[in-house]
């Protein structure tokens, strides 16, 4: 038996709450996770699951097991922390979770540089919004833009998410510029379901407005309402990073450019669960530089 190999099945199934939750997060059969259990079960000689045909359940060994499991599967990562130390390398893989705009405008860029730096390092990129649980789906790592982290979340920030309301040249000419934030609810606003539905908060020189907006479309994934704003469809409220270059381009002008929109935490997220390994670590440590050198990325 790979007693290493067993131990990580463990830890999947306690994480997971199923042998088949296990077996997708590992990528294996589910038979070979079963295997791994019913081969680490005589290892230490006791049932170390409540079976029920609905969920698993640790028994107290298993509770005692799953607590070693954690210690030999981090011991573990320090020893080939060694090698790669000894080799000037990093190998291992890593899932990490973030929203579409954010991979898009800035994650995907960076891994593609973090990968050619330690071309054994495998990531997979996961579309998710904020409410993936990170154990039961097997994310390693995830990337938020939020100010209200939930509990049970070990958080670095990395930077500071700042927003324009935008609109294009031809919305702007047909309908009129807003002159103040008091004109926004007679214009068609185009909201991300997340964050500022049907409000938007702005602030100048200290002064805050609160301004309930609607209009024809609202979306759960800011692309598309940025879609439909530069197809003309209204004004929308976009991270800053998004419409940077159709701002350079003429494509969309900025709309009540004096007032400034919540500014909003970009952090890296993990479970005080999950196990950090030193490949979590250079990655954390990397990708927070690259986004503290990234001034699209930084607070006014």
């Amino acid at each position: 038996m790979d007693r290493l190999e067993a131990l990580r099945a463990f830890v999947a199934i306690a994480e997971q709450g199923s042998l088949s939750g296990a077996a997708n997060v590992l990528e294996i059969e589910r038979t070979k996770v079963s295997r791994y259990l019913s081969e680490l079960e005589e290892w230490v000689g006791s049932r170390l699951l409540h079976r029920t045909t609905r969920k698993q359940s640790l028994t107290d060994a298993g509770e005692q097991t799953l607590e070693l499991a954690y210690q030999m599967l981090s011991l573990s990562n320090e020893v080939s922390a060694i090698r790669d130390r000894q080799n000037n390398t990093l190998s291992g893989k890593l899932r990490i979770a973030s929203a579409y705009s954010l991979i898009e405008h800035f994650l995907l860029q960076a891994v593609e540089a973090f990968c050619a730096q330690w071309p054994e390092v495998q990531i997979e990129l996961l579309v998710a919004d904020s409410s993936t649980h990170l154990i039961e789906e097997g994310v390693d790592l995830a990337v938020r833009i939020t100010n209200d982290l939930a509990p049970g979340l070990i958080a670095r920030q990395m930077g500071v998410c700042r927003s324009a309301l935008v609109a294009t040249p031809a919305y702007l000419e047909q309908f009129g510029h807003p002159q103040q934030p008091s004109d926004l609810p007679a214009h068609r606003c185009l909201s991300f379901s997340y964050f500022g539905k049907n409000r938007w908060n702005l602030t100048r020189d200290n002064r805050r407005e609160s301004i309930d907006i609607q209009g024809p479309i609202t979306a759960n994934i800011s692309t598309i309402v940025l879609s439909a704003t530069l197809h003309g469809s209204g004004i929308s409220q976009q991270p800053y990073a998004a419409v940077a270059p159709h701002l350079a381009q003429g494509r969309l002008l900025p709309v009540l450019p004096d007032w400034q929109p919540d500014e909003l935490g970009v952090y890296l997220v993990y479970s005080s669960r999950k196990q950090i390994t030193p490949l979590h670590r250079q990655f954390i440590d990397f990708i927070c530089q690259r986004m503290a050198s990234d001034p699209l990325w930084q607070a006014l």
